[in-house]
């Protein structure tokens, strides 16, 4: 067993896609499908279950990816290691984000670190707050970057930012002339939200304590993956969303923010307890501080 075996099944088995597999690897699909094939002769194990043109994880596959990724995320701390020997001279920064921090908060900073480090070469993933706090907790990115409240032991969890969240709807939205004030004016609304596991639909089913609103009694009018997805359909009149302030802001002109006052939410970066920090994850989090160049 090699570690690009290991590669090429985690990358097929998270996918459940072998062309999908090897095209983020860059390998031919008949390679992909090989490396896969000896890992089953080579071990009398059936890692997936063809149906049709689909592939799903046996249950030995599910327990097999479970060991594969901690493998590989040994081997990427150990490879780091050798390359942080080398200082700032070479090596990688591996980095998980929520949306709002990865498409709008963390480009800036990016940007500063690569003028100061241009020899490091820079991953960023950018996914919902539970999956980026898996990837940390799994030690396969340096660090995760956050926008919901986490709380895991097996983490270290620094807060490096804050960011206000709005109440926003369409020009012409009867709360635009006259604020809710009941709690059965939230339940009537027609809302839009962000996928359950995002850390703005987490924080938003808290708010709703404050309105004495329960979030089953909500009528759901779209559930979509991304705030842009989210904005774009509140623009076009599908109802009301709460939306962070740099999402509202970079929409302006096209929703209608509401003078309705919401909680501040922190920006976490995440990392797993006890994973070694290279000297290049240590330029990153001195970026993140306040006052940092």
């Amino acid at each position: 067993m090699t570690l690009e075996q290991l590669r090429i099944f985690v990358a097929v088995a998270e996918r459940e896609h072998v062309t999908q597999g090897a095209r983020d690897l860059n390998l031919t699909q008949s390679a992909t499908s090989a490396a896969i094939a000896a890992l089953e002769t080579r071990y009398a194990t059936k890692l997936f279950d063809r149906v049709g043109r689909r592939i799903t994880l046996t249950d030995a596959g599910r327990l097999f990816l479970v060991e594969a990724r901690a493998v590989l995320a040994r081997a990427a701390a150990a490879e780091a290691t050798l390359f942080d020997l080398a200082g700032l001279e070479c090596g990688s920064l591996s980095i998980a984000a929520s949306q709002t921090v990865g498409n709008y908060w963390l480009p800036p900073i990016l940007h500063r670190y690569r003028r100061l480090y241009p020899k490091i070469a820079i991953e960023l993933k950018i996914c919902n707050t539970l999956t980026a706090a898996d990837m940390a907790r799994a030690g396969v990115v340096d660090f995760a970057i956050v926008e919901g409240e986490i709380c895991d032991t097996s983490l270290a969890i620094e807060p490096v930012a804050r960011d206000e969240l709005k109440l926003v709807t369409f020009p012409g939205h009867p709360w635009t002339q006259a604020k809710p004030k009941l709690a059965d004016d939230y339940r009537s609304a027609n809302w839009v939200l962000r996928e359950k596991g995002s850390g703005t639909r987490a924080i938003f089913e808290a708010v709703l304590g404050q309105f004495g609103v329960d979030a089953a009694e909500l009528r759901i009018a779209l559930e979509l993956p991304t705030h842009e997805a989210v904005a774009a359909a509140v623009a076009a009149g599908a109802g009301v969303a709460m939306l962070p302030s740099l999402i509202a802001e970079a929409s302006a002109g096209t929703l209608a923010p509401l003078d309705i006052p919401l909680p501040n939410r922190r920006f976490l970066a995440l990392r797993r307890e006890g994973r070694h920090i290279t000297h290049a994850a240590q330029a990153f989090r001195a970026l993140l501080q306040p006052g940092s160049p």
